[in-house]
């Protein structure tokens, strides 16, 4: 049966539209950095080798090689870690620093991360195909929800985690945070993105 993460990570990636806690074990990520604004030309170019390996990944049975363990699935959504550069006082969109990232499905190897990498460098160029990397990443104890609306209003849904946090006893961490893009921003109206946000916490 086809694994979608839709229908079986409904906890991890569609949350509600009010705060709610959740503790993430460790998974598998193809990831790119960068930094600067996401609206300038280097953020398209990493989705694109994110977007290109994991393909890759997903359609070796159709190129006739079938990985040991292998099932069909849909591509995980895109996600971030997004955080602003060191000694940056006020919230300024060419001073943000980005860790973008492709989960990947558990039969996932350092060898075919790097066929893939191979099938890929048509479509990406060789820096960008250099910067990729399989990670295995555990975020743990989180907050998140569902945010329905342009990323210009983010702040909204943030004030209602942290509120959250202060009735609850709970302490964000720090004002890194994650966001997994559940619309495709290229063609939904901005009114209309659903974004999961989230970030790390702990109890008092």
């Amino acid at each position: 049966m086809k694994y979608e993460w839709r229908k079986q990570d409904k906890k991890i990636y569609l949350p509600k539209a009010n705060p709610e806690i959740i503790d993430l074990g460790p998974m598998k990520y193809i990831t790119i950095q960068g930094k600067g604004n996401p609206n300038n030309p280097l953020f398209s170019e990493l989705v694109t080798a994110l977007y290109a390996t994991s393909y890759a990944i997903k359609m070796m049975p159709k190129k006739g090689i079938t990985p040991k363990g292998y099932y069909d699935y849909t591509v995980f959504p895109l996600e971030g870690f997004w955080s602003l550069e060191p000694g940056s006082l006020a919230f300024d969109k060419d001073k943000l620093t980005y860790k973008i990232m492709l989960r990947q499905p558990d039969f996932i190897t350092a060898e075919l991360f790097d066929m893939a990498k191979e099938k890929a460098a048509k479509k990406v160029s060789e820096e960008h195909l250099n910067q990729l990397k399989l990670e295995e990443i555990t975020e743990g104890l989180n907050l998140q929800m569902l945010h329905v609306g342009s990323f210009e209003d983010e702040p909204t849904s943030f004030a209602k985690m942290e509120a959250f946090c202060e009735e609850n006893h709970i302490e964000r961490i720090s004002k890194n945070h994650k966001e997994i893009y559940l619309s495709d921003f290229k063609k939904v109206s901005p009114n209309k993105l659903k974004t999961t946000l989230r970030f790390e916490i702990k109890y008092k």
